[in-house]
């Protein structure tokens, strides 16, 4: 007996079109909710929340914040209750306002973003720094979160 690849292709004439087309609509509306970005086809623009990349290293925590076109006096960054919140506003090019737009797909308004961090952070030691679009902030970890080493004595 020969034994015949399954080929997924070869089974898809048996579906309706319509189906993959649902399929395409779900697919996307997902994406943009997920990416917080717009519809596809729509001019209405949506609440604009900014992609965040955390990292944990040895000594801290790095928080990484895309910021394109956003001013870095437009920018505040606040810490309470172990609660680090971002907020700021991407505000919308005065001279663009009276062209005759086809396609608006840049989102401006305002954002925040806030995360609860470790209690072992060291809240007077945070550093901030904007450059290129990117907000890097450092949250410095206290003594007692880092890892120690302890030798096993063996006797």
């Amino acid at each position: 007996m020969a034994l015949i690849r399954w080929n997924h292709t070869r089974d898809l004439p048996s579906w309706p079109s319509e189906v993959f087309g649902l399929q395409r609509d779900v697919n996307r509306m997902f994406d943009n909710f997920f990416r917080g970005g717009l519809q596809d086809d729509s001019t209405e623009l949506s609440a604009w929340t900014p992609a965040v990349d955390i990292a944990e290293q040895k000594d801290a925590y790095l928080v990484k914040v895309e910021l394109p076109g956003v001013r870095k006096e437009d920018v505040k960054i606040t810490l309470e209750s172990s609660i680090l919140t971002i907020r700021g506003e991407k505000k919308q090019d005065t001279e663009t306002a009276t062209e005759n737009y086809h396609r608006v797909e840049r989102c401006y308004g305002s954002f925040q973003r806030s995360f609860t961090l470790p209690t072992t952070v060291k809240a007077d030691r945070i550093e901030a720094v904007y450059k290129d679009g990117i907000l890097n902030i450092t949250l410095p970890k206290a003594e007692e979160a880092k890892p120690k080493q302890i030798e096993v004595k063996v006797k």
